[in-house]
């Protein structure tokens, strides 16, 4: 029988500090703090908060006032959420990404008229295309 992993942090009163994290993400944590660095080097601020409508705590990662990236927790790696309007996809394809993310990509469902562009955080190797996509949301208008 297959598990489904869920998603972690669902404890509105357990603030995902580093100890916490640590312990959901395992293995991936290295990965995780690379991907701090990364928003530290494009000027990001981070900001973890309980999202009650989602019954768990989310991180935003915003560029000023714009959000770039959402981040989840689960069990054994962070899960890396980037949206872009239908209207970016094109582009998004032809960035230099890997023909896996992009099939990735393209198989994810709509979130309404938006396009989710998921990374599963699991090492350093998965930050070079969110790097990519992420670049491109900054400069997309």
């Amino acid at each position: 029988m297959e598990t489904i992993n869920t998603i972690e942090l669902k404890d509105e009163n357990t603030y995902p500090d580093e100890t916490v994290l640590k312990k959901i993400l395992g293995r991936s944590f290295n990965a995780y703090l690379e991907l701090l660095k990364l928003y530290d080097s494009y000027e990001m601020t981070y900001e973890w908060r309980y999202y009650r409508d989602g019954k768990a705590w989310l991180c935003k990662v915003q560029k000023k006032k714009r959000t770039i990236v959402w981040m989840s927790a689960w069990k054994g790696y962070m899960q890396a959420t980037v949206y872009f309007p239908e209207r970016y996809l094109e582009d998004i394809y032809n960035l230099k990404i890997s023909a896996e993310t992009k099939t990735r990509i393209n198989n994810t469902k709509n979130v309404g008229k938006s396009k989710p562009c998921i990374f599963e955080i699991r090492n350093k190797k998965a930050l070079k295309d969110l790097e990519k996509v992420m670049s491109f949301k900054i400069r997309a208008k």
